[in-house]
């Protein structure tokens, strides 16, 4: 196991990663909401949210290993130009060989983490997803392309704040609601009126029915 954590191992064929599921979809969050984008979902979280939607994500090892080349054979026959590496929190793991096969295919590589791990890889779209359960390292805010926070409470709002402070000026600000809270969504249209610089990101891919 290496300092990351993560269970990579060379087996037979080569490189491999815990990879509960990989699909070819419609962005459904923040920035790119719209766009479609192959999703590799990696197996293994230690931040636990309790309104996390995957939580069938969080146990490394009841997801198969599967083999680098394979998956980005995969990802490059589906046609997108565009990878989402997601989790679980896919920073538990090495992503330096899977970004560098990705971007080799030429596939424009994104995450979205917590942030909580350390960073490994290369990526042109980063979203930091902040957890009180954990909270993330601060060499993840410079790296940070796009905040999103997910909105459970009134005193979220202050949170969230506080990390948009350490995040480049340039950072594309979001607040989202908790799937199951509805009553959060006003509360999120009057602090987005009054504090424009930030936006609105809704959970779109469930309106649609997609994954």
């Amino acid at each position: 196991m290496n300092p990351s954590g993560s269970k990579i191992q060379i087996l037979g064929t080569g490189l491999t990663y815990p990879v509960m599921e990989h699909f070819y979809t419609i962005q459904g969050e923040g920035a790119y909401t719209g766009q479609a984008a192959y999703f590799i979902r990696l197996a293994g979280c230690d931040v636990g949210c309790w309104w996390c939607d995957v939580k069938e994500s969080w146990d490394r090892d009841a997801h198969p290993d599967l083999d680098l080349q394979k998956l980005i054979a995969v990802v490059q026959q589906s046609g997108s130009s565009r990878t989402v590496i997601t989790g679980g929190e896919p920073l538990l793991h090495d992503l330096g060989p899977l970004t560098k096969a990705l971007r080799d295919i030429g596939q424009k590589t994104h995450i979205e983490t917590s942030g909580s791990s350390p960073f490994s890889g290369e990526f042109n779209w980063v979203t930091l997803s902040p957890k009180r359960f954990k909270p993330p390292l601060e060499e993840s805010y410079e790296r940070t392309h796009e905040l999103k926070v997910v909105v459970v409470t009134k005193k979220d709002f202050l949170w969230a704040e506080q990390h948009a402070a350490k995040c480049p000026k340039e950072t594309q600000l979001f607040l989202q609601p908790e799937w199951d809270s509805p009553k959060t969504i006003p509360w999120i249209v009057d602090y987005v009126k009054e504090h424009p610089k930030w936006q609105i990101s809704l959970q779109t891919h469930k309106f649609l029915n997609v994954p």
